[in-house]
Order: C-alpha cells, then structure tokens, then sequence
C-alpha cells in the first residue's frame, strides 16, 4: 500500500473526511490537512458581505458562523499584493476576481512554471498556467500561484538540493485521482526542495503548487491551533454545518 493511501486511511474522520495530522520528515515537522470530494465543501474566501478583506482566521469563523457554518481548517490560499488582493487569476464561488498571469516576473510567484489550483464539486486540478490558459475549465473556486512544487511527478527543475534559502512554507497537493487536496505547512524553515520532496517522496502525490512563504498560517481545531498575524489575502477553508 502506497504511503498515501495509507495516511488516507488514518485520516477518516467519524462524520467528516477532512483532517489534520501532524507529522515529521526528514527532521522537519509539517502539518498536512486533507479535504476529499464529495464529502467535503473546501472553499476560498477573500472579502465579508461588506467588500471588506477578512484576512483573519478569527473574522472568517464569525464571517461563516453568520452562514450556519463551522471551519474544519483553515489556511492561506494565495500570494497577495500589499492591498491583500491576489495576485494572478483568482476566482471565488464561479466570479473572477483577478485575471492570469502568464508572463514570468519576480519572485515566487513568477518562478515559472508556476500554475493554478482549480476545484469544483467533482474534482481538484493542478495545471502549469499556461495549460491552464488553453483550455475551458469550469471553476467554483481557483487561485494562481508560484512555483509549482511538482508536476507529472517531477520536481520544479530550478530548486536546489541542499539549498541554504529556508522559510516556513505551505502548499497544496492533489492526489492522481483528483478527489483529494492536501494542504501541507511547514512547522519549521525548510527549503524549496525538501518541501516538494515532502508532497512527492513522503505524501505521494505528483502534482503539487506553492501557495505562501513565511506569512503561512493554519487554523485547525482539532489541533488546538489559531494562527494569527498580519492580515492575508485570499483564504482556503473547509467547513461543515454547525451542530
């Protein structure tokens, strides 16, 4: 049985499938949180019913409470700009807020190939950005980050084995299926490559996007955590109805 499958397995929650867990690797602590399709409504959250950023784990659970809604985790979803909006394409409950970027730029996000993380009530894609571009994709919810992480099981060519540029990190992963995401946070700095080589040589998962450096944060629960901190950008959550 794959290492994958079988974290699967140990993550099943008695009513809902979506998870926490954390873990060690290489010496490096993570957390990693699971939403699997169906069963689970992961979402992206970026502005109140006010046009105001939520930016907090905090007003997003008062934000969703007003909804009849519970957070089962909570995590970045996106890089930002200084206004907290996204950066790159970004679409939220079928409306595009941001538009694609294809060109390459500075910084992580346009360390190319970088790609899109799009989701509906069927499936989770991971597509390189301009593949992206080609072709018709129906999108509940999508953001577009930088670098991809892995892809077609093969990590971003420009990372560095070894390398001495260390942050916390967190990303997102999708299993061959497409029925599952896993968020992954590092609990401590790591570098590119050792954080890719967590989703593909520890997670087995073969198509994973970069979502965040240092300002990654993780709300979960059932872990006893509230990340907190400046303000963010756009937000990835699951939730549930509340009791």
């Amino acid at each position: 049985m794959k290492i994958f499958t079988l974290i699967l397995a140990l993550w099943v929650a008695p009513v809902w499938s979506a998870d926490c867990r954390d873990f060690v690797f290489r010496e490096t602590p993570f957390t990693a949180c699971t939403a699997r399709l169906p069963e689970d409504d992961l979402r992206l959250f970026l502005l109140d019913e006010n046009g105001k950023n939520i930016g907090q784990f905090q007003k997003l659970e008062s934000f969703v409470k007003e909804q009849g809604l519970n957070i089962i985790f909570a995590t970045n979803g996106g890089m930002y700009h200084n206004d907290r909006s996204p950066v790159g394409l970004y679409v939220e409950n079928f409306r595009e807020v941001s538009s694609l970027i294809t060109r390459d730029g500075p910084g992580n996000f346009g360390l190319l190939p970088n790609g899109v993380f799009c989701f509906n009530k069927r499936e989770f894609i991971i597509l390189e950005t301009e593949k992206f571009a080609q072709q018709e994709l129906q999108c509940n919810y999508a953001t577009q980050s930088g670098p991809l992480l892995v892809f077609n099981g093969e990590l971003h060519p420009k990372f560095i084995k070894g390398g001495s540029s260390k942050f916390i990190r967190s990303g997102v992963g999708i299993s061959s299926d497409g029925l599952t995401a896993v968020f992954l946070i590092s609990n401590r700095s790591v570098n590119f490559h050792d954080f890719a080589s967590t989703f593909l040589n520890h997670l087995d998962i073969d198509n994973a996007l970069y979502l965040d450096g240092n300002i990654s944060r993780l709300y979960a629960p059932k872990l006893n955590r509230m990340g907190f901190g400046f303000d963010i950008g756009p937000i990835a959550a699951v939730v549930a109805p509340a009791d």
